[in-house]
C-alpha cells in the first residue's frame, strides 16, 4: 500500500476546490454550476478523508458520507430547477432564474 503524503492529497483537494470555484464563477449554464458545485463538495470530502487518514480516525470517512447525501439532495433539487427554468423560459442561462420569482 502506497503511503501518500497529507500535503499532496490536501494540496489536491484544494486544486479541485478551486477549479469548482472558478467554474462556478465564470460559467453561466446552470449545468456547469451544478458540477462546478459538485466539484467542490468532493474535494471537500477529499480533504475529510485525507485529514481522517492522517489522524489514524474514521471520522473523515463518516464526513464524506454526510456530504455525499447532501450532494445527491443538491442534485435532486438542483435538477428539479433546471427543470423548470427550461420548460418555463427554453433556456438554461442563470441569468433567467431571477424572473422564477413567485
Amino acid at each position: 500500500m502506497a503511503n501518500i503524503p497529507v500535503e499532496h492529497g490536501l494540496l489536491l483537494a484544494g486544486a479541485l476546490f478551486t477549479i469548482g470555484v472558478t467554474g462556478l464563477i465564470i460559467r453561466r449554464n446552470i449545468f456547469f454550476i451544478l458540477l462546478s458545485i459538485e466539484i467542490m463538495l468532493n474535494a471537500a470530502g477529499l480533504a475529510f478523508i485525507v485529514a481522517g487518514y492522517h489522524h489514524g480516525q474514521p471520522d473523515g470517512q463518516v464526513m464524506f458520507l454526510f456530504i455525499l447525501t447532501v450532494a445527491a439532495a443538491e442534485v435532486a433539487v438542483g435538477l428539479a430547477i433546471v427543470l423548470q427554468l427550461f420548460q418555463r423560459f427554453r433556456t438554461l442561462d442563470v441569468d433567467a432564474a431571477s424572473l422564477l420569482r413567485g
